[in-house]
């Protein structure tokens, strides 16, 4: 994620870094995640009420919540999820959700009761194959109780049915809201890391438990929907539009969106000829000729970060661009660009490529626990500046490498990269001192043997989770030295370590 930027030395062109105090009021409600919770208790046929719900079944507790070092509470052990299908009706008009989302799983353990993170909405049914079943709200958690014990190895399909108004939380890690939004012009979209996916789903929510997902969502014609992944079919009927979309390789829970409103798909043919991919951007009007101009870079981008990182892992990419938003996010091959952030032909370019470098670092390989987000924030930094030494060249680079390090000196209330708080995750050290612990590295290893480790960690972990330690390993695998002092300083020490 790109957070609000600030400028740093003219050459950087931007610090990708949060700034929480620079944020304005905020343009619509907002519910908080702490006060949304009520515990409610039901029973097939379902019902909702506000009497205060019973502790969650002593099977169930143990499962809640999966141990992340930062967010313990996120996620839900016992089951991997497979599939996602959402099937979800949007009307803007009263502005309501009516959503059915079958969530396809594999029991790792016997299951008495399991727990899926859901924030809000009434819940009109669940279903596991097929067959009604009690559940109980509570804290955050949609405890399920199965008619029978789901033994290990089991897959299951669990089907929740619900309505309701979709509003967004203030994330726990940095204060503005993240989940179901709508932008000034009426623009619906979803942007959730690091937790607001259960702001609109129910889900495994944390990144530890990547699933492949199905779209269908169905909007007054002629609205557009765009989701994550490929457009397979749009169908039309008594004037309802079903946008079909797949997203056929895993994704974190924080990565899946929607976008829906006055917009236009538009496909861009060049980029698509001159990178192999698929690129398609979802636009309003009035996006200017400038940042159009920069839009087209995305195929010598594709192409070059390729290069340098191997095959694009997906299906499909491109960006939306909504009005309002204050950042950008990476979501899967749909990254989600706040207005102003497109505005100025400059900062845009070095956004594009941010975002762009988080499809290979944060959504094909994806951290398995919040404390190590430089593995995304770092990587995509140093991606920036890569582009520069591309299109600039190597002093261009050095002049921004300089002027970040300077910059990262005169930070010293920032906590080390690798041990980020909790309630600032957006910091700027993950991001730029993030990115310096990729230029030590390649200054200590030299050129050839840094690039076969990018290489090597963006094939071997191609759709799949990692830790710190895990990229620590194969950085040593295959330089064939011993980095331990390099990454303990650069990632843990209170002293920022010189530059090479």
């Amino acid at each position: 994620m790109l957070r609000r930027s600030v400028p740093v030395v003219a050459i950087a062109i931007v610090l990708t870094a949060c700034n929480p105090s620079g944020f304005g009021p905020a343009t619509f409600d907002s519910i908080a995640v702490d006060t949304t919770l009520a515990p409610t208790t039901t029973s097939p046929p379902a019902s909702t009420t506000t009497t205060a719900a019973p502790p969650p079944p002593s099977d169930v507790a143990d499962l809640l919540g999966l141990g992340d070092s930062l967010y313990p509470e996120l996620g839900n052990s016992g089951y991997e999820v497979n599939h996602y299908s959402v099937d979800l009706t949007f009307d803007p008009e009263p502005k309501t959700i009516t959503a059915r989302v079958e969530i396809e799983a594999t029991a790792t353990q016997p299951l008495a009761a399991f727990s899926l993170d859901f924030i809000g909405f009434d819940i009109a049914d669940i279903t596991i194959d097929g067959d009604p079943v009690s559940f109980t709200r509570q804290d955050g958690e949609l405890i399920i109780e199965p008619n029978a014990t789901i033994t290990a190895d089991q897959q299951f399909v669990t089907a929740v049915s619900y309505t309701g108004t979709p509003a967004p939380i203030v994330s726990q890690a940095i204060p503005i809201e993240m989940g179901w939004r709508t932008d000034p012009t009426g623009i619906n979209y979803v942007v959730s890391e690091p937790d607001a996916g259960r702001s609109w789903l129910p889900v495994n929510d944390h990144p530890s438990d990547k699933a492949t997902y199905s779209f269908r969502i169905t909007v007054p014609d002629p609205l557009v929907a765009a989701a994550n992944g490929v457009l397979v079919e749009r169908l039309t009927d008594l004037g309802w539009a079903t946008w079909v979309w797949e997203s056929a390789q895993p994704m974190a829970s924080y990565l899946a969106t929607v976008v829906i409103g006055d917009l236009e798909i538009t496909e861009d043919e060049a980029s698509t000829a001159t990178s192999g991919v698929a690129v398609r951007n979802v636009l309003p009007d009035g996006i200017s000729s400038n940042s159009l101009a920069v839009l087209d870079k995305q195929g010598e981008m594709l192409e070059f970060f390729a290069d340098v990182f191997g095959p694009y892992p997906f299906d499909a990419y491109g960006i939306a661009v909504v009005d309002g938003f204050e950042s950008a996010l990476e979501n899967q091959t749909l990254s989600i660009f706040g207005t102003y952030m497109v505005e100025s032909p400059r900062l845009f370019e070095t956004v594009l490529v941010h975002e762009l470098a988080h499809q290979w670092f944060g959504n094909s390989i994806t951290p398995t626990d919040w404390g190590d987000i430089w593995l995304n924030e770092g990587f995509a930094t140093y991606a920036e500046w890569l582009w520069i030494e591309h299109t600039e060249g190597p002093a261009a680079m050095a002049a921004t490498v300089g002027g970040n390090y300077r910059q990262m000196g005169l930070a010293s209330d920032l906590d080390p990269p690798g041990n980020p708080p909790a309630d600032d995750l957006f910091n700027a050290s993950v991001y730029v001192r993030g990115g310096l612990v990729l230029h030590a590295l390649r200054s200590e290893v030299g050129d050839d043997a840094f690039f076969e480790i990018l290489l090597t960690y963006a094939a071997e972990y191609r759709n799949g989770g990692v830790r710190t330690a895990d990229f620590i390993e194969l950085s040593e695998s295959v330089s064939g030295q011993d980095l331990t002092d390099l990454f303990d300083s650069w990632l843990y020490g209170d002293e920022l370590p010189t530059l090479p």
